[in-house]
């Protein structure tokens, strides 16, 4: 039992050196990738046109990209809000019944992470560790929990810090019976902190889908928190959009098979088909725009 133990640590520490030896920053860039950035600044020319001769709608907008971006975000985390009752009880205030008081807690942080996304981009913060410890504060508050599992594979419950890096592991037996393996919690500072300087030296001379792509990626990679690793994500992915003039890309609850499976990919080494998948999701989300705009 021994020797089949130090086995098992042998290949599992092979496969965490061979994947800290990968390159997950860069990318060639794809003809369909390229197809797609370039489809995406022809919708983003039309949008800023529009956008000036329709301020009356802007707001409104607003408001439904937000409530789009909470749903669906939280849906592919499991939350079982519908739609609808995500924008009512956002709108609102109100809850339904027999639904879950954490998927409302959810609805309501992820929220107001957005509308703290936004204040950022305004004050023109920089990309920093502390920032996203600011941002998992925002989508944990009020959180105590997550779901867990202990060393004989029960169900638990894992005492969640809200806002600071894992103290513990956090991999997850996969639906095939692998374990995904993340970041070491003693890796995550160095890990994010390589993360943020990237991010802040790529930001202004590569196109924001593939800066904010490969940020969500990494951050999904390293997971440094107890929970929101994916929904902080999307939400770091979207704020290098933002900040550089375009909508977010909401990856939709209906994406959510091929979204797992092409960051399954990217673990691999190859990040084109998850970079492709949100450039998919940004055209979705800037044609919605476009259609709102054209309504009289």
């Amino acid at each position: 039992m021994e020797i089949l133990s130090s086995v098992i640590y042998i290949q599992i520490k092979v496969k965490r050196v061979y994947a800290a030896m990968k390159d997950f920053y860069t990318i060639s860039e794809t003809p369909r990738l390229k197809q797609l950035l370039h489809e995406i600044d022809e919708l983003k020319a039309k949008i800023d046109s529009m956008r000036s001769m329709r301020p009356d709608i802007w707001g409104t907008i607003q408001q439904k990209l937000k409530i789009d971006w909470t749903y669906d975000s939280n849906a592919i985390e499991g939350s079982t809000l519908t739609r609808g009752e995500t924008a009512f009880f956002l709108q609102e205030g109100l809850t339904v019944e027999g639904k879950p008081l954490k998927d409302f807690l959810d609805a309501r942080n992820h929220a107001e992470a957005i509308d703290g996304l936004y204040q950022v981009v305004i004050s023109e913060r920089p990309l920093s560790e502390g920032l996203l410890k600011e941002m998992n504060a925002l989508l944990l508050l009020g959180v105590k929990y997550t779901p867990a599992r202990d060393q004989f594979g029960n169900k638990t419950q894992k005492p969640v810090t809200v806002g600071q890096y894992k103290q513990l592991p956090n991999h997850v037996l996969q639906a095939d019976g692998t374990i995904h393996y993340y970041a070491e919690p003693l890796q995550v500072p160095g890990e994010i902190q390589r993360l943020c300087e990237w991010l802040n030296s790529n930001i202004s001379i590569q196109h924001p889908v593939i800066v904010g792509a490969i940020a969500h990626y990494n951050m999904v990679r390293i997971h440094p928190f107890d929970d929101g690793n994916g929904r902080g994500a999307r939400i770091l992915m979207n704020l290098v959009l933002i900040k550089k003039g375009y909508p977010p890309a909401i990856i939709r609850m209906e994406q959510r098979r091929a979204y797992l499976e092409s960051l399954a990919t990217a673990d691999q080494g190859a990040l084109a088909p998850f970079l492709e998948l949100v450039a998919r999701s940004l055209i979705q989300t800037q044609e919605t725009i476009l259609s709102d705009l054209k309504l009289r």
